[in-house]
């Protein structure tokens, strides 16, 4: 189970300059995958051996009249809500700001750690002007400067000291965890109540961690999963403005518990920009992904309706479209056991292994008919490949010059590997080393 450190503060302290130094320094820290664009909002860091999600607050402000009441209020609730821990970023430049002072009061009521970071400091005078932010009462300042990365480490040391990575359930580890996740009112609570109103005597329900994301054992018509469920959960009111945030908090931390998820959307709103990103979070996390198109019965269709809808939604995830699309409708009960069918098959081939005899066999054979571009008269050859014990299928080509394999060759072998080994639903990822 992933923490997740959420960095707030008022706008212009550094709050995004920190979080992609996060994600993005320390040894590539995130490693994309070629098609995945990282939403600038989210991302995975690791440190000391020790991976966590961080989520930046401040990509999240609105223009408003009255700043602090109107926004950044919001996004600190929504941060204690939801995160273990959290790092509050001042600007030293600035000194201490009214509006540091009322979130500074925010934090020191509730009782997750809080880093108090002081952001811009270059230099050793700023080092000793750092001190005035004592007066914010939450203990002691960490100094640091964003842009160039000084201080960062020793704020890395303290947060992961205090993460807490262990997760105990009353359940066997080999019980596939299924998260239903989406936007709000897509219909994921109607499916789990659907799924469970099937049987009564299915479900203990438990919390799955200490943010209240709750595991329900659902085990019937042949199905054993534990339902990872953000539906329902510890709702409050929220501005509208901040309703995608929210799920998107939720959908992080339930697809980091899942090895599978359904995403749910709306037939009547089609595939929209929050689905996307949760979609992408799911890809980034190398999760099974099945597309659940809800209140396919409120839709005026023809024959070409499905095809279109599909190739909309195709258009909207590439390049990763080898995504089982499922249409639905949960009011009507239609085809929701045909779901689990599918993210039972999924998790099942999730766990593929292959011999490395059985991948040079097939793949080199595809290579030969289609070997990768000459670079400047340089010809790649790629000499071996086998698969990486992960919990998801990982493959490393060993060649001579692997930097000049380039995306649409990478995508070629993708391809082929989903073509001959059935991998569709799944994530994958490829490595090329020198040999």
């Amino acid at each position: 189970m992933k923490n997740i450190l959420a960095i707030v503060g008022r706008p212009n302290v550094g709050k995004s300059t920190l979080f992609n130094r996060l994600v993005e320094s320390r040894q590539a820290i995130v490693e994309e995958s070629s098609g995945v664009t990282r939403d600038r909002h989210y991302g995975t860091s690791i440190w000391n051996g020790k991976e966590f999600s961080v989520i930046d607050t401040g990509g999240y402000v609105r223009g408003s009249d009255d700043i602090f009441e109107g926004e950044i209020r919001k996004q600190v609730d929504l941060a204690i809500d939801e995160a273990d821990s959290i790092v509050f970023v001042v600007d030293v430049n600035t000194g201490v700001h009214p509006l540091d002072e009322e979130v500074a009061d925010i934090l020191r009521r509730q009782d997750k750690p809080v880093y108090l970071v002081a952001n811009k400091v270059d230099n050793t005078q700023k080092g000793f002007s750092s001190h005035d932010f004592y007066s914010l009462g939450l203990g002691d300042i960490y100094n640091i400067s964003a842009m160039n990365g000084s201080g960062t480490g020793d704020l890395l040391d303290a947060i992961v000291k205090d993460f807490v990575f262990e997760f105990e359930s009353m359940y066997p580890d080999d019980i596939p965890k299924l998260a239903v996740v989406g936007r709000p009112n897509v219909g994921k609570s109607s499916l789990i109540n659907a799924l469970l109103g099937e049987e009564r005597n299915i479900v203990t329900n438990i919390a799955g961690t200490t943010r209240d994301s709750l595991y329900t054992r659902y085990n019937s018509f042949g199905f054993d999963f534990l339902l990872v469920d953000t539906a329902g959960i510890r709702k409050k009111a929220r501005a509208k403005e901040n309703i995608e945030f929210y799920s998107t908090m939720r959908s992080i931390r339930a697809i980091e518990n899942s090895d599978v998820i359904l995403l749910m959307i709306d037939a009547q709103n089609g595939f929209e920009a929050q689905d996307l990103a949760i979609f992408q979070i799911a890809q980034r996390n190398k999760k099974g992904i099945v597309i659940v198109v809800n209140k396919w019965d409120t839709i005026d269709k023809d024959t070409h309706t499905t095809k279109i809808f599909t190739e909309q939604i195709h258009n909207r995830i590439a390049p990763f479209t080898d995504v089982p699309i499922l249409f639905t409708s949960v009011l009507n009960k239609q085809r929701l056991l045909r779901a689990l069918d599918i993210a039972k098959d999924i998790y099942e081939r999730r766990s593929i292994k292959i011999t490395t005899s059985t991948l040079n066999n097939i793949l080199q054979e595809e290579i030969e008919k289609y070997p990768p571009p000459a670079i400047k008269g340089k010809y790649i050859k790629i000499k071996y490949i086998t698969q990486l014990p992960l919990a998801y299928p990982a493959f490393v080509f060993f060649c001579n010059l692997p930097q000049y394999i380039k995306p649409p060759y990478k995508r070629f072998l993708e391809n082929k590997l989903r073509q001959h080994f059935n991998l569709t639903g799944l994530p994958i990822e490829l490595f090329f080393r020198g040999k």
